[in-house]
């Protein structure tokens, strides 16, 4: 029974884990461009580039964020090879689409190829570009070089208010953290 054990405690485990994969929380294209409709030119110029691969490393990240003053920013760092990444993506979906009119949304895809970015993308679409990342220079920029996912919150002057290390277990965690760091 001992040598059984820790096979039966593995069994559960595994089990207790399930199989399923988050579903897509991505509405059409056209119900996602119609909940954006009349955002502010700075918040318009992510929703163009929506679900885009961006270069330029962390120099066109300060940049942009630079751009977005005056607006909260929501920045996710993300993989396409990371199981918690992948359970919170439609949290980001969702949320994305209902303040992204007052808000910002940016990823980070950090330590990934851009073939399986790009297919997670195509199942997980977003309202935002994503920065590639591959060796983590963009995401030294909000000290989330470690664990993924990870996200940070830059309040509306720009400064980095808060940086959430590891997957969000809600969306309502999510959003609230939205409510209180990114203003």
């Amino acid at each position: 029974m001992r040598r059984l054990t820790p096979i039966l405690v593995t069994a559960l485990l595994v089990a207790g884990c399930g199989t399923d994969q988050p579903k897509s929380a991505a509405p059409r294209p056209q119900a996602a461009a119609k909940a954006l409709e009349g955002s502010p030119a700075a918040l318009a110029a992510l929703h163009r580039q929506a679900n885009q691969l961006l270069d330029g490393g962390a120099g066109a990240f300060k940049a942009r964020l630079a751009k977005l003053r005056g607006h909260g920013v929501v920045v996710n760092k993300w993989a396409s090879w990371c199981p918690p990444c992948r359970a919170e993506f439609p949290f980001f979906q969702r949320q994305s689409l209902r303040r992204g009119r007052e808000l910002a949304f940016i990823g980070v895809d950090g330590n990934d190829n851009d073939a399986n970015a790009r297919k997670f993308l195509k199942s997980f679409p977003v309202s935002y570009p994503s920065y590639r990342d591959p060796q983590l220079g963009i995401a030294a920029v909000f000290n989330a070089v470690q664990a993924f996912p990870s996200t940070a919150f830059y309040d509306s002057r720009g400064g980095l208010a808060y940086v959430h290390q590891g997957g969000y277990a809600s969306e309502s965690k999510l959003s609230q953290d939205i409510e209180r760091y990114a203003r």
